[in-house]
């Protein structure tokens, strides 16, 4: 099945480009969500006009992510953990923790944009990656200490 998709799907490609899918994803996914639509012979005469009117989106977003990105490098947050021998955690400072931290300061930023590697399990300071748009990455400072 191809399908014209509306926004950036990472998994996929990006907005106004056609793919083609398997048909339980196009049409139990993809369709019913309108992240996409059939590639019939309409849609692809439309697609010119779309795509004009998807890169003016896309610019706004992209605009709004930047501001966004400046207000986050100048974040800085700071966890009180219990930590043993050699600075380890009893525990781990996780991307939901940081999410909810970022909520409780008025960020709406889901933990799926949080790009952790893996868990911080030491103390120490860290800068954590957060992905706003597919070009756009901020920076926040995470500062764990001991209790």
């Amino acid at each position: 099945m191809e399908v014209i998709l509306q926004e950036d799907i990472p998994t996929l490609g990006r907005a106004g480009e056609i793919v083609k899918v398997r048909d339980g994803y196009g049409r139990n996914y993809l369709l019913p969500t309108h992240k996409a639509v059939l590639a019939d012979l309409k849609n692809k005469n439309q697609l010119e006009h779309h795509k004009k009117v998807i890169a003016a989106k896309q610019a706004k977003l992209v605009k709004s992510a930047q501001e966004l990105k400046a207000k986050l490098d100048q974040h800085s947050m700071t966890f009180a953990k219990e930590a043993g021998e050699e600075d380890k955690l009893f525990g781990s400072v996780t991307s939901m923790e940081i999410a909810e931290n970022l909520k409780a300061a008025g960020y709406s930023i889901d933990k799926r944009m949080i790009q952790l590697e893996d868990t911080i399990k030491t103390l120490g300071e860290f800068k954590v990656p957060i992905r706003l748009q597919h070009e756009v990455i901020a920076a926040v400072k995470v500062v764990v200490t001991k209790k």
